[in-house]
């Protein structure tokens, strides 16, 4: 049986202010000519202005939607609405689903029995040409002795054995920590946001989108409080980066792969999927859109609670149409993540999905926690570190969390490996939220003021689901006294 979502994480799914609005208007049982649940299938009929009505049903294992009607909205208000009445209980349960639910079931399952074999042949095939000697293994090593992938993708090579794109983005950091020690030896007063954005488009020119990136964000620190030491940090981390690239030969392998694709050298999904994965049952944290140009960017963050390692997966489309809605904030899934390459893995592919699984009960959460892996990559398969030092849990509503201290020394071992982290996502346990500070730690200034948590919390410790950022926190979820999730 799959524990029934809170009202607030069901429009928590809406994919605009619209459909959430119109959702709740459909949310009424008279609107609907049928409608049941199977416990693991959500369905029903809902009039509309035609003489059919609208089929929607929700697996609720992954969850996936579908709707008849001709909105290109994911999920769409009619979807939203059956999750509504299901959240306050008002979907009557039934031994079994029509046949147009059914066949819709066997089609996805058929989908994914065929997606998990093409990928299962995929990765083998990596390994094995990872494995064979001669052209395999020379095809896995750039011209300086790196693992190829993001590595290669430039055409060509120059004399000395690297590619061109090397040869160019190394041109083009070479410009940028000559133009910064420029900028510390003028002063920062005269920082304007015209020179950045031509720094910005000569470093597109010389391949390294990810430093230019991180130049075009300079000119939203310049419009902050205290923007002349925010401005030397971004400065001391760009000539970080820089200097790092030069000499990545000297650096572990691990932060050299950082490196690279702080830079802005792709990794492939398929290398990603290639690599070992980690099963665990994964907390969904929350999640925040964000618009990047003309594409959305939804960041959703995850935390595993037998190894205690958190997860950021990642999706874009451009604006107007539907991102994945797959991962529920306040659900917990079991799942195989497989995570991208670096000194301190965060991002992560969903590889595999083996269902949801009940919110952690008090047993739970009285129950040791493990702390989070080593970050540098080791010999050992992701996910089989020692879990001999074991802290533990506040026993508080919501997923097992960890004190401020053991999230402070967290954050730091994560700097330490990738100093250019910008964000973590954390599990605080025991705090009581003010209006500018979670406990001991402040929040970030544009996260507002926290009214809807301190309203939960009343002045009693809560556990909270925060983005850690150098800025300060952001808050994503808490949990009330029933262990219900609230959005934040």
């Amino acid at each position: 049986m799959i524990e029934r979502w809170s009202r607030d994480q069901v429009l928590a799914l809406a994919p605009d202010a619209s459909s959430r609005k119109a959702a709740q208007g459909l949310a009424t049982p008279g609107r609907w000519a049928s409608r049941g649940t199977t416990g693991t299938m959500l369905y029903g009929e809902c009039k509309g202005s035609g003489a059919e009505p609208y089929l929607a049903c929700v697996d609720l294992t992954e969850p996936a939607y579908r709707c008849s009607c001709p909105s290109r909205k994911f999920p769409c208000k009619h979807t939203l609405g059956l999750l509504l009445l299901w959240s306050a209980d008002d979907v009557p349960a039934q031994e079994a689903a029509p046949r147009w639910v059914s066949e819709w079931a066997k089609a996805r399952a058929e989908r994914a029995a065929g997606s998990a074999a093409g990928s299962a042949a995929g990765s083998a095939a990596g390994i094995e040409a990872a494995r064979r000697p001669g052209d395999g293994a020379a095809r896995s090593r750039d011209g300086d002795g790196r693992p190829a992938g993001e590595e290669t993708s430039g055409r060509g090579r120059g004399p000395g054995g690297e590619s061109v794109r090397h040869g160019r983005v190394a041109s083009g950091l070479a410009e940028l920590e000559r133009w910064l020690a420029d900028q510390v030896r003028q002063g920062l007063a005269g920082a304007a946001e015209h020179d950045w954005e031509g720094l910005a488009k000569r470093l597109v020119d010389a391949q390294a989108p990810g430093v230019a990136g991180m130049v075009s964000k300079l000119a939203r620190v310049r419009s902050e409080e205290g923007w002349p030491g925010r401005l030397l940090e971004e400065y001391a981390l760009l000539n970080l980066l820089a200097v790092a690239y030069r000499r990545r030969a000297e650096l572990p392998p691990a932060l050299g792969r950082t490196v690279l694709i702080r830079t802005g050298f792709p990794v492939t999904r398929e290398e990603v999927l290639a690599r070992p994965a980690v099963r665990d049952h994964w907390d969904v944290l929350g999640r925040r859109d964000e618009v990047q140009d003309r594409l959305t960017a939804r960041k959703v963050w995850l935390r595993g609670r037998r190894t205690g390692r958190p997860a950021l997966v990642l999706s874009f489309a451009p604006q107007g149409q539907s991102l994945d809605a797959s991962l529920v904030t306040g659900t917990t899934i079991d799942a195989d993540l497989a995570y991208y390459p670096g000194a301190a893995p965060l991002r992560a592919l969903v590889a595999a999905r083996h269902g949801s699984v009940p919110a952690p009960g008090p047993s739970d959460r009285s129950a040791a926690v493990p702390g989070p892996p080593p970050l540098p990559e080791s010999s050992d398969p992701p996910g089989s570190s020692d879990t001999s030092g074991l802290s533990g849990c506040c026993g508080l509503s919501g997923p097992p969390g960890v004190s401020q201290e053991e999230a402070l020394d967290e954050v730091a071992r994560v700097l330490a490996g990738d100093p250019w982290t910008e964000s973590w996502p954390l599990v605080l346990c025991g705090v009581v939220p003010g209006r500018t500070r979670l406990g001991g730690l402040p929040l970030h200034v544009r996260a507002g003021d926290p009214w809807r948590l301190i309203a939960v919390s009343g002045g009693r410790p809560v556990t909270v689901a925060v983005e850690w950022t150098p800025q300060g926190l952001r808050p994503l979820t808490t949990w009330d006294g029933e262990g219900r999730a609230v959005i934040l």
